[in-house]
């Protein structure tokens, strides 16, 4: 582990040639929070097509330490109507193991807060952790969210998931 005192860390957007990094970490967390194993084919064209339409689909940050990629986070939005205002959903939050408790995420949720105030209509953030991930419910707690007071109910169409265009 790093050195939470001596890293040095740079947020910016991520681009496509983050692709192969974003992959790598999406898998990681997926297995690592769920035990899931994601199709990589998949997994890489829902990504790929993130990072070359981000204003329509989803919008990456990485975060940089010494030029290599060390975490990552992600925004969805949903429009409220109750409150006439956007909500960013942060999605796909990951930290490298040997760059966790060293600020990477709260460099993160800083930086998209930031960004955040500045849009015009965005009235705050929102997340989704699974139950039984406490460890990250600690973090985000300790970062300023609370529980929203509902739960998430879906319905996934696996026809609609297997295939990388979606067809």
């Amino acid at each position: 582990m790093s050195d939470p005192g001596t890293i040095s860390l740079v947020v910016r957007d991520a681009v496509p040639s983050d692709l192969a990094q974003v992959v790598r970490f999406n898998s990681a967390l997926a297995f690592e929070t769920e035990s899931k194993a994601l199709d990589f084919t998949i997994l890489e064209a829902g990504v790929s097509q993130a990072l070359v339409e981000p204003d329509q689909r989803l919008r990456y940050w990485v975060v940089e330490s010494l030029g290599q990629v060390v975490g990552q986070a992600a925004i969805s939005r949903e429009w409220s109507d109750w409150r006439n205002g956007w909500i960013w959903w942060l999605q796909s939050v990951y930290v490298g193991a040997e760059h966790r408790r060293c600020g990477v995420f709260r460099a993160l949720i800083s930086h998209i807060r930031r960004t955040a105030e500045l849009e015009k209509n965005v009235i705050g953030l929102r997340l989704y952790v699974e139950h039984a991930n406490l460890h990250a419910q600690q973090v985000y707690r300790a970062a300023g969210f609370e529980p929203g007071g509902y739960q998430v109910y879906e319905q996934i169409w696996g026809n609609l998931i297997n295939s990388p265009s979606g067809d």
